[in-house]
């Protein structure tokens, strides 16, 4: 084969990173936002939770397309991102931003669905010994939500390892520095480089299976 480990190794190390931090944002944020509204009806929430759930259906260069209209250097917030010194165009930060925003969703949608199924009788019971509601959420509705959520995160850095279009947008295809192995495996294929683009393809799908039957083994693991 004519080409290097080092020519693999820093695409799957930045998107071992990317989908990691992306997952971990996510995380968060589609967690609590799923907790917020969970259960709750009427259009804005309707209207919140179609929003949420949109990255899900749009094309990726449409998200990416978005993100430069936002955080570009001619974006609503680009200059001022520019004047506290950051810049997510053209780097891997911007990589991570394309990525959170590409599997949100995916963490939302399972966490709502998961918080919803929480028995409302357990979360009344802590309310009447006089928990807050963010007490209800860390000590009841999370523990008893957690294997759906576990779900969406594992399906979520899966996702944010293939993660393709968005990211050339706004983060480009600069090996090295923004180059995810999804971009090196295009790279390769446009290239002619059919060796490199099939033991890339390798590698990213072993780890995707690998993250995958690793989440169902722990899941098991638990049930016992």
């Amino acid at each position: 084969m004519d080409f290097s480990a080092v020519s693999i190794g820093s695409p799957l190390e930045l998107s071992l990173r990317v989908a990691g931090m992306a997952t971990a944002i996510s995380f968060v944020a589609a967690t609590l936002t799923a907790w917020l509204l969970a259960r709750k009806k009427g259009p804005l929430p309707a209207l919140l939770d179609a929003l949420c759930t949109l990255p899900m259906v749009l094309p990726p260069t449409v998200l990416g397309y978005y993100l430069i209209l936002l955080v570009g250097r001619r974006g609503l917030l680009g200059q001022w991102l520019a004047d506290m010194g950051i810049n997510l165009v053209f780097s891997w930060q911007g990589a991570v931003v394309a990525a959170t925003v590409v599997v949100f969703p995916l963490i939302y949608k399972s966490a709502r669905a998961s918080l919803e199924q929480v028995d409302r009788h357990l979360e009344d019971a802590a309310r009447t010994l006089g928990a807050s509601e963010w007490r209800i959420f860390i000590g009841v509705s999370l523990p008893l939500a957690w294997k759906g959520i576990f779900a969406g995160i594992m399906l979520a850095f899966a996702r944010g390892m293939g993660e393709f279009g968005a990211t050339l947008m706004i983060a480009g295809n600069i090996p090295g520095k923004t180059q995810t192995l999804a971009l090196a495996i295009y790279d390769a294929f446009q290239a002619g480089n059919d060796a490199q683009a099939a033991w890339l393809v390798v590698i990213t799908s072993a780890v995707c299976i690998s993250l995958l039957m690793a989440a169902e083994l722990l899941l098991k693991l638990k049930r016992r």
